[in-house]
């Protein structure tokens, strides 16, 4: 990436219609001259907190304060090595926080950081959140999930259609904070290009909206709307979590410049054990030599050579297949080697997410007009109108951009009707309460 190229970003994060209190932290760094983006690069971040009330909180603030002001310390260090030097002591000012404070102990976050900079796209990682790459009309998750379930993928010792009705979601295998050390791992360098749409989230987001939708929401909108409805399709589908969502576009660059080259990163292999490879050279040569001794009459022989060849050749089968393959499994989907995308899914608008869209406007609608929602209805038809020109005239991208639009209309009024039930419960239950007991 170049200096140049300009990034539109947008960011939020958001209570969930099932939480009392936000988890999730998030940071955003853009650099303000040309020398601290040729040595660093633009930083974004995004730390999902685990814990307890206030526990998980604390944990997801610290990674976002650590993070960006170490990264920006490490001058010397290349990006991915400054940048996962930056987690590594997160991780320790997490532990530490937490060894002074009993209540505090075991406390937690995930954390997915991204830098663009003149070395390409480079990530560092730790947890379920994730990081998204928008690409013309394919999404690619660019992290790999540290859950028992992805644990368990890559590993292979279940198959996807299995590990999603036996073992539980939510079980995450590594995180910061927890232990005194922790093994981050750094994606990239990639390429980046003109028009490339980031997107970092925490599971709040991924636990509703299917990798499809976020990329078509976060490569047909302007990030400051596709934020808006990814948080508000959250929500409207259940809001079980905290939801937090970054998003970054790179511009293009000027005329007659050529973006940055990045050397293809290198597939990573499994490493190969020589003596494994040995023994199963020894196995076929004995195997031939016993099947000679057999044929040459001398049976006991040939078959006492047989076995012990064949026994060989068993094992080195079997040690084969525990090898784990230079690959990693999503939860659905294609299975792809490291240094590609660990899944990738069509991201382009379709007919049938449009009607599922326009099916939750219309519902909210009606719900908004029964209940008396506080929503700028005048606004809002216009936004209606706009989605029914558009779909008359088959433009499919613009009637998509209105309904995002009505819809945040419509959000808006439903979130002030929930915090005027939420402000009603709270008086009720105060003014139910006598002050004093009854003398009575």
């Amino acid at each position: 990436m170049r200096w140049e190229q300009s990034v539109k970003y947008a960011s939020r994060s958001d209570i969930g219609f099932r939480r009392e209190n936000n988890q999730d932290s998030l940071s955003v760094q853009i650099c303000q001259d040309r020398g601290a983006f040729e040595s660093h690069g633009h930083l974004f971040l995004v730390a999902d907190g685990m814990g307890g009330h206030a526990v998980g909180e604390l944990a997801s603030k610290i990674a976002a304060d650590t993070v960006p002001h170490t990264f920006y310390k490490s001058r010397e260090q290349p990006v991915p090595a400054a940048l996962k030097n930056a987690l590594e002591v997160a991780n320790r000012n997490i532990f530490e926080r937490g060894s002074l404070n009993r209540e505090f102990e075991r406390m937690g976050t995930t954390c997915s950081a991204l830098v663009l900079s003149p070395a390409g796209a480079v990530i560092a990682h730790v947890g379920d959140s994730r990081v998204y790459r928008v690409r013309g009309d394919r999404i690619d998750q660019l992290t790999f999930d540290h859950s028992l379930q992805w644990e368990l993928l890559r590993q292979g010792r279940m198959r996807p259609d299995e590990i999603f009705l036996f073992e539980p979601r939510h079980v995450i295998t590594r995180s910061l904070g927890p232990d005194q050390s922790v093994q981050v791992d750094v994606e990239g360098p990639y390429a980046v290009m003109p028009g490339d749409t980031y997107v970092l989230c925490s599971d709040g987001l991924t636990n509703h909206v299917k990798d499809d939708e976020i990329g078509t929401i976060a490569g047909e909108l302007p990030p400051g709307e596709a934020s808006r409805l990814l948080v508000n399709l959250a929500n409207l589908r259940g809001g079980s979590d905290n939801v937090t969502v970054v998003i970054a576009r790179v511009g293009d660059l000027p005329a007659g410049m050529h973006p940055v080259e990045i050397a293809p990163a290198a597939v990573a292999t499994t490493p190969v054990d020589w003596r494994w490879l040995a023994a199963g050279w020894g196995a076929g040569i004995g195997f031939v030599l016993g099947i000679s001794l057999i044929l040459l009459q001398f049976a006991v022989q040939g078959v006492l050579v047989l076995g012990v060849a064949l026994i060989g050749l068993v094992a080195f089968v079997l040690n084969w297949l525990r090898t784990p393959r230079a690959q990693a499994g999503g939860q659905s989907g294609e299975e792809t080697i490291l240094w590609r995308p660990y899944r990738t899914a069509d991201a382009r608008l379709t007919r049938k997410f449009l009607n599922q869209l326009a099916a939750i406007e219309s519902e909210m609608q009606g719900t908004a007009v029964e209940e008396g929602w506080n929503v700028d209805w005048k606004l809002h038809e216009t936004e209606f109108q706009e989605v029914k020109s558009a779909l008359g005239s088959g433009v499919h991208q613009r009637a998509f951009r209105a309904l995002a639009r009505a819809i945040d209309l419509l959000m808006g009024g439903l979130q002030e009707q929930r915090r005027k039930a939420q402000h009603e419960r709270r008086w009720g239950r105060v003014a139910s309460s006598p002050s004093e007991p009854s003398t009575e």
